[in-house]
């Protein structure tokens, strides 16, 4: 089930995706017997809660939206899917981290990057000091984002006033339908509710002494994310969530073709590890980290006003942010 939100007025809506097109998930609700009133409004404005419904209830309303006549969107408003919760985002992929820190030190420290090149020529193997910490591959690991900065589909994205070098990352996002405590990998990635598209925008030049400190990123990430409108059911694409394709287009030209083979950790051990004596709350958003080569820092592109940034994965969805 594909599944986003509409405003019309001060009202939001949610609209699901049927073989005609998008349908009004209220007009579906009500040819339910089953529902309280309440319980109907309640789902036809919270994609969260209509995520974390009973999969029976979930397959009754695309039965009922088979009947119903699509909705007319040439105006519509259609906005961030939901308000996130909070925002983890892991780093699961190696051959990012790696590519990443490489095209740090290449353009941050060319004097380094020589030795780096050097080493990796003679040897055949990836310069030492290029991969990531020890921990990583203990844990998954991860940061703590803004939860209140997302953008969606169309909206600019701003360069921070403080910085110099922004870039883009593509990435796969989840969000907890239901809520988590202690969990065991099993129950962890059953929490998950739907799977959206993500771009974790990046000050480069800010990142790199932030990290440095020890601490971690903050205003090098906090100023701006980047959703997609369109939501994905966790039974859609959970079953090959390591087999999708991605993209990356920069002002329409195609950069990189990423996926999402090739990570350190299932989504239900990154689930559970965050779990851990912590309690977890459905809207709850959670992403993948960078998908190898989808971010600049790796291909060589960095991102100046003026630029369009497009980014997708095939079954989810796409988004494009214009950079001021």
């Amino acid at each position: 089930m594909k599944l986003r939100r509409v405003r019309t007025g001060d009202d939001l809506h949610v609209e699901l995706l049927a073989p005609r097109g998008w349908v009004d998930a209220a007009k579906c609700l009500a040819e339910l017997e089953q529902l309280t009133p309440e319980a109907a409004r309640m789902l036809a404005t919270d994609i969260v809660a209509l995520l974390g419904a009973p999969a029976q209830l979930r397959a009754a309303i695309m039965e009922a939206a088979q009947k119903i006549d699509p909705v007319a969107t040439v105006q519509a408003d259609i906005v961030i899917p939901f308000e996130p919760r909070s925002f983890r985002d892991f780093m699961l992929y190696e051959a990012h981290a790696v590519a990443a820190a490489r095209g740090f030190v290449r353009t941050r420290m060319p004097g380094a990057f020589q030795v780096v090149r050097a080493y990796e020529a003679l040897t055949g193997r990836t310069f030492p000091k290029l991969k990531p910490h020890a921990l990583w591959h203990r844990q998954p690991v991860y940061y703590m984002g803004n939860h209140l900065t997302f953008a969606t589909d169309g909206k600019a994205v701003a360069v921070p006033s403080y910085a110099r070098s922004l870039d883009y990352e593509l990435e796969l996002g989840f969000v907890l339908a239901h809520p988590l405590r202690d969990a065991t990998p099993a129950s962890a990635e059953a929490a998950i509710g739907g799977f959206v598209v993500l771009n974790d925008f990046s000050a480069r030049d800010v990142q790199l002494a932030e990290m440095a400190s020890g601490f971690g990123p903050q205003k090098s990430k906090h100023f701006a994310s980047a959703m997609a409108k369109v939501v994905v059911t966790a039974d859609e694409i959970l079953p090959h969530w390591q087999r999708l394709k991605g993209f990356v287009r920069l002002n329409g030209m195609l950069v990189a073709e990423p996926s999402t083979a090739g990570a350190r950790w299932s989504l239900g051990e990154v689930l559970a590890h965050a779990s851990r004596a912590e309690q977890l709350h459905p809207g709850e958003l959670f992403g993948s980290g960078t998908l190898p080569g989808g971010s600049g820092i790796e291909t060589g592109h960095e991102l100046k006003p003026g630029d369009r940034i497009e980014i997708g994965i095939g079954g989810i969805g796409s988004l494009a942010n214009p950079i001021v």
